[in-house]
């Protein structure tokens, strides 16, 4: 079965922030008055308004991020994003919690985008200058928007450890043929904005169910799944922390 023109657009909104980890050092958290200015800069349309409330620092590339904004507003024009203050992690650092919705038209598709960060951002001023990625899921629809899934994948697993990448539909299929194929995506393959190769295969049950394990080293796996059913097609991406210590399951 073919590979479906969504996951170009999937690992372009994934490859939009590059992610490291926060020095050990606490910086100073974002005031509300300078995440209402990162929400009217991402909804501006104009790269250069982000570009200027950024510095290079742990997790942040001025220049990379600009040319991913770019790339993210003109393959889905109508982009609008949310910023909002989240949970504080165990450490007490705040975080902030981003959302982006958009749409796009690819002849007979109609593409739509729906994706959700939880990050811990640091700021200098009026800048922002250091990011820490929490948590990240993202999802394209093409076809009935109404179709519903649940994305059974959790946030973080410990080094080694054995889990579940499970994504099902959440109505019964009824008798309709539906396929799905799931891979991991490297880090250098979202940096390259390259396209995972998805095997599809028939859904014997109401989704995808596949048993996984984590790497050795703490880090993080980035999960690309693909669901074709008659009513359109699903594509979902999820990143799953990989730690070595228990406590650090939860942030």
């Amino acid at each position: 079965m073919p590979q479906s023109p969504l996951h170009p657009f999937l690992l372009a909104l994934l490859a939009a922030t590059v992610v490291v980890s926060l020095p050990a050092a606490k910086a100073a958290p974002p005031s509300p008055a300078l995440l209402q200015s990162l929400e009217g800069a991402l909804n501006s349309g104009n790269s250069s308004n982000l570009a200027a409330m950024v510095e290079a620092g742990p997790g942040l590339d001025p220049a990379r991020l600009e040319a991913r904004y770019k790339l993210l507003r003109d393959r889905f024009p109508d982009a609008r994003w949310t910023v909002s203050s989240g949970a504080p992690l165990r450490d007490g650092r705040p975080t902030v919690a981003i959302a982006v919705t958009g749409s796009r038209s690819e002849g007979p598709f109609r593409y739509s985008l729906q994706a959700e960060q939880v990050l811990a951002l640091s700021a200098s001023g009026t800048r922002l200058n250091g990011q820490e990625l929490i948590r990240e899921t993202t999802t394209l629809r093409s076809g009935e928007a109404s179709l519903p899934v649940s994305v059974l994948i959790p946030d973080a697993v410990l080094t080694g450890q054995r889990y579940d990448v499970d994504v099902v539909f959440d109505e019964p299929l009824d008798g309709a043929v539906a396929a799905g194929g799931i891979a991991a995506i490297t880090p250098e393959q979202i940096s390259a904005l390259e396209t995972p190769d998805l095997e599809l295969a028939a859904l014997g049950g109401g989704g995808l169910f596949k048993s996984v394990q984590a790497p050795l080293k703490p880090g993080s796996q980035t999960w690309a799944v693909l669901l074709v059913h008659p009513k359109g097609i699903i594509s979902t991406t999820k990143r799953v922390r990989v730690v070595a210590d228990k406590a650090a399951l939860t942030p």
